[in-house]
């Protein structure tokens, strides 16, 4: 169900945005998605579109043009003991792909399961 967007300025590589995914992707995994359940995208953003602070509120190093904004949008009902185990995983992940997790903002949406059409206009959880 998850549905993940990922947020960056412009110019970054294919590369780049298939190994932030993929960790993202990962540690989903890790926490209960299934393996096939992948929908992604991204929104690649001029400067002047995408602005943010580069400290707030506690950022160990200042952001620059490597910020990353990880939107993900899932069904309610993960408790806080699995989100900051992803979270842990994540920074963790995405460490290894060469991405400073201090860089990295991470926003969890909840909806209704309810809420959810994957094909044809069928719901599967109402």
């Amino acid at each position: 169900m998850p549905l993940v967007t990922l947020t960056v300025r412009k110019p970054k590589s294919s590369e780049f945005k298939t190994s932030v995914l993929n960790a993202v992707h990962a540690t989903l995994i890790a926490v209960g998605v299934p393996e096939t359940d992948r929908f992604q995208r991204v929104i690649e953003l001029d400067a002047e579109d995408f602005r943010f602070d580069a400290n707030y509120p506690d950022a160990a190093s200042p952001r620059m043009e490597d910020f990353v904004l990880i939107e993900i949008l899932w069904s309610v009902g993960r408790s806080v003991k699995v989100k900051r185990n992803l979270l842990a995983m994540l920074m963790t992940a995405l460490q290894s792909a060469d991405v400073n997790p201090e860089h990295v903002m991470v926003c969890f949406k909840e909806t209704a399961w309810e809420n959810w059409s994957f094909a044809g206009g069928r719901r599967l959880h109402a």
